[in-house]
């Protein structure tokens, strides 16, 4: 069955080098996933998220903190309780496939419930439904070698999800698969987890699979969670500059705020033309800034009037078949704005006029990152 899982003020400290230096690879981290919910760890390399995985799964200890499934603790060294990770009836596919070879695809599934001394009627019972489920049933008795990338990642999921773990957890599964396979189990492994109904933690650096796999997705950077959202928040309303660089609003255009009402404000750029954008917390009028914008969300055909409409000058395209990129010269910066669609529009050399949305338009801090 299914449960909640909790991870409270989690620090994992690493000590390494000559002399010995202490480096926090995670540093107070604190999340909850609902029973039935999939959050997603997304971040570069180095971020702590793996180290966060493997520390709800027992295979690292933490320094301090705690992890509590289903209501139980399972882990706080500061109280002693540490539970090993076989006694933690949590499920786990990694980025290698981790299948025996000398077994066949039923054997590796069967596996995991043969070690707990199940009988060979529920056992039976148990891979079939797991097998039917990715779709690998008649390849019950094929040799586990006889497989694809995808296949064997499939058996891997096949055998973590057969004795109904509490949680499944899982580490990059798709990063060795080639880029078609990688599309196509990442929209059934959502599918699959969600018809189990399974409380899934899932790490990877790849946005795009955050956002087509999580209910929630948790941008971390040097150990620390930067913003825990739904997708849509994560791409539309980001915490800080990095949240919204990470999640692909690489346009970066520097200003400062000439006034602010509520949440919003204009921003005098460097040319002297005004922009309006989204202002956080932090933001004051009289800062300088730095304005996050997303290439897909540049307006290369507005109508009306108003919008944040400014004066471009296209440097330069690039076709790409299902979709044009342009870089434009755009009051005293350049950006990048995307066309979807087999014709591009506009013309090197040309100058268009294009709107910057103000409610996808964030400004941060000039200082932040």
């Amino acid at each position: 069955m299914s449960s909640e899982l909790r991870v409270e003020q989690l620090r994992k400290v690493f000590t390494t080098g000559r002399p010995p230096v202490q480096k926090a690879a995670v540093d107070d981290v604190s999340f909850t996933i609902a029973a039935g919910e999939i959050v997603v760890l997304l971040g570069p390399s180095g971020c702590g998220k793996t180290t966060t995985l493997r520390c709800v799964a027992g295979l690292e200890h933490p320094t301090s903190g705690r992890i509590v499934i289903g209501g139980t603790m399972y882990t706080d060294p500061q109280a002693g309780v540490l539970v090993p990770p076989r006694s933690r009836n949590l499920g786990m596919v990694f980025q290698s496939y981790a299948v025996w070879p000398h077994m066949t695809v039923r054997q590796n599934v069967a596996y995991p419930l043969k070690a707990r001394g199940t009988t060979r009627e529920a056992m039976n019972k148990a891979v079939e439904e797991a097998l039917d489920l990715v779709e690998l049933r008649s390849y019950a008795d094929r040799p586990v070698t006889q497989l694809s990338g995808g296949q064997m990642q499939r058996v891997a999921l096949a055998r973590s999800m057969v004795y109904q773990p509490q949680i499944l957890l899982l580490d990059e599964p798709l990063s060795n698969l080639d880029a078609q396979l990688r599309l196509r189990l990442r929209d059934d492994l959502r599918r699959i987890i969600k018809r189990v109904g399974l409380t899934a933690l899932y790490v990877t650096h790849d946005q795009a699979e955050a956002v087509v796999l999580g209910d929630r997705i948790g941008v971390m950077r040097d150990g620390k969670m930067r913003q825990l959202d739904t997708p849509t928040e994560i791409y539309n309303r980001p915490a800080d500059l990095f949240v919204a660089g990470f999640s692909g609003a690489s346009n970066v255009i520097e200003g400062r705020v000439a006034t602010r009402r509520g949440d919003q404000g204009a921003i005098t750029l460097p040319t002297g033309e005004t922009l309006v954008a989204r202002l956080g917390a932090g933001v004051n009028e009289g800062e300088a800034v730095k304005i996050a914008l997303r290439p897909d969300n540049v307006d290369l055909a507005p109508v009306g009037e108003g919008g944040n409409r400014f004066k471009a000058h296209v440097r330069s395209r690039h076709y790409q078949g299902s979709q044009t990129v342009y870089e434009l010269d755009l009051a005293g910066t350049t950006i990048e704005a995307l066309e979807v669609g087999s014709n591009a529009s506009h013309q090197e050399a040309t100058d268009i006029m294009v709107a910057l949305p103000p409610d996808l338009c964030w400004a941060y801090p000039a200082s932040s990152d």
